[in-house]
């Protein structure tokens, strides 16, 4: 009886995918005959710079970015260039899979520090054709030319024979941000800016490996339960939100980067860097807020020393991070697991989340050297060692699929070439091994207090969860998102 089963199984199977292919050839042929035949190209779009906009400060001039779209189905945000009418940016942005017809949207905004909304410079569009484009700025009340922008397109055909299926693929370059918090400083008193800090990086051709596939939040999950769950959870996630926009505040004082290679990696993962990849910041004022953070002692965040270095400042901190995938961006966003401003939140994955409903994948992963810490010497300098990671699905919130495993090993690889990655389930007995040798090392060679470990907060200190909801209380949840200074953004419909 089984085997009759199976036989009408595989049966009606057959008859759908060729039902399916009858109505994918009938459409192609339409097409065809009314010349509507698809084609697909991979583009490399640098958007070199603009002059004659506006000034919109009365004080200064302008700090421009800009929001570009490709058919509303992907966003690539600019860094903010301060004070100056005439931005160079210089900034690359790799499509695979993109319709020849597609129209490229670009709308040029002024950064305003404080306000809720930034202001509207202008806004033009163009073709994805191959060549140099001059375009004219438009306001879209006025109607009136707002300066001049200047990008270059390079487009080849697709070779991806999956193209209609695989559409808007983002593919480089790793752009990286890094978000340094002097107020969430001020939160704690330990002298660790990477303790204050958040990043993101954006890695590309997840669609690739990940599909359409998500991990929903876990309904089983008592906390998950109180952020998405019953009227109460409104006024979780409001919080949360308030949060994640305080931790992921986007300025020019940001650290910025791109990752080219696996020693750009290393350098995110310096015990004391503070920005962009070698260690140092995007702008003095930040650098010297950062040296007067690291120069606190023990006893307090008004207590003052000489030290402006950060013990072993130039070695990879043996380190646990939090780390989700977002789903609406596909960025990896991550941060230490013993920040402190975890404290009082109900998910250290949804306040990266931004309280998602789901993401792509979440959980924790550390760095080490090859074969562990357990066997490793400082003696040995790091540039000397081949380097691992390991990371795990260590999230009660969103619970990923252990089977997702293999594709999250396949898409780090794919992106960060010359790193072995080991993709342990929350459940393997190595995860466990590897991640106490980690911390043991920082605790007694990398000069890392215990209380670094886990968040805590300080009796009396101010927490970031009581700061964002008194934020979130005087209206400060209306305030603009990531997505809207400074970084690229997926928006898959």
């Amino acid at each position: 009886m089984s085997q009759i089963f199976g036989t009408l199984h595989n049966a009606m199977s057959r008859a759908k995918d060729e039902a399916k292919d009858g109505v994918k050839s009938a459409k192609a042929l339409v097409e065809e005959q009314h010349g509507l035949e698809r084609h697909f190209v991979d583009i490399t779009v640098k958007f070199i710079g603009a002059s004659g906009l506006p000034k919109m400060d009365v004080v200064g001039s302008a700090d421009p970015y800009f929001v570009a779209k490709v058919d509303d189905r992907l966003s690539f945000v600019s860094t903010v260039k301060p004070n100056t009418l005439s931005p160079v940016w210089n900034e690359l942005w790799k499509i695979r899979n993109v319709p020849s017809t597609a129209t490229l949207h670009v709308e040029v905004l002024d950064k305003d520090v404080g306000n809720l909304t930034d202001d509207h410079i202008g806004t033009f569009d163009s073709s994805v054709a191959p060549g140099a484009k001059e375009c004219s700025i438009e306001s879209v009340s006025l109607r009136r030319n707002r300066g001049t922008f200047w990008l270059h397109i390079d487009s080849t055909p697709s070779t991806d024979g999956k193209a209609e299926r695989r559409q808007y693929i983002f593919d480089g370059p790793i752009r990286f941000s890094r978000h340094f918090s002097p107020t969430v400083g001020r939160l704690t008193n330990l002298n660790d800016a990477r303790l204050y800090s958040t990043w993101k990086v954006y890695i590309k051709g997840v669609r690739m490996f990940f599909g359409d596939t998500v991990q929903p939040w876990n309904r089983d999950y008592k906390a998950a339960q109180s952020i998405f769950q019953g009227p109460a959870s409104i006024a979780v996630r409001s919080t949360i939100q308030a949060g994640h926009r305080m931790l992921y505040a986007r300025s020019t004082t940001n650290g910025f980067g791109v990752i080219d290679g696996p020693q750009d990696v290393f350098r995110l993962l310096l015990h004391g860097s503070v920005g962009n990849p070698d260690g140092t910041t995007s702008g003095a004022g930040v650098a010297q807020g950062i040296l007067a953070s690291l120069s606190r002692t023990q006893t307090g965040p008004q207590a003052t020393s000489t030290t402006t270095e950060v013990p072993h400042a130039h070695r990879v901190k043996p380190a646990v991070y939090t780390y989700v995938i977002a789903a609406e961006d596909d960025s990896f966003r991550f941060s230490e697991t013993g920040a402190a401003f975890f404290v009082d939140f109900a998910s250290k994955h949804a306040l990266h989340a931004n309280c998602a409903r789901a993401v792509r994948y979440s959980g924790e992963f550390h760095p080490r050297p090859e074969g562990g810490w357990a066997r490793f010497s400082d003696d040995v300098a790091d540039e000397a060692v081949r380097w691992e990671l390991v990371i795990d699905n260590n999230s009660g919130t969103y619970s990923p699929d252990a089977l997702m495993l293999p594709d999250l090993k396949e898409v780090l690889e794919y992106n960060f070439p010359g790193f072995t990655v080991h993709a342990w389930d929350r459940n393997d007995p190595r995860l466990s091994e590897s991640r106490e040798a980690c911390r043991a090392y920082a605790l007694e060679k990398r000069g890392v207090r215990r209380e670094e470990l886990q968040p805590h907060a300080v009796d009396g200190q101010e927490t970031l969860s009581h700061s964002a909801s008194q934020r979130r209380g005087a209206g400060a949840d209306a305030a603009e998102s990531e997505a809207a200074i400074g970084e690229p953004v997926v928006v898959n419909d």
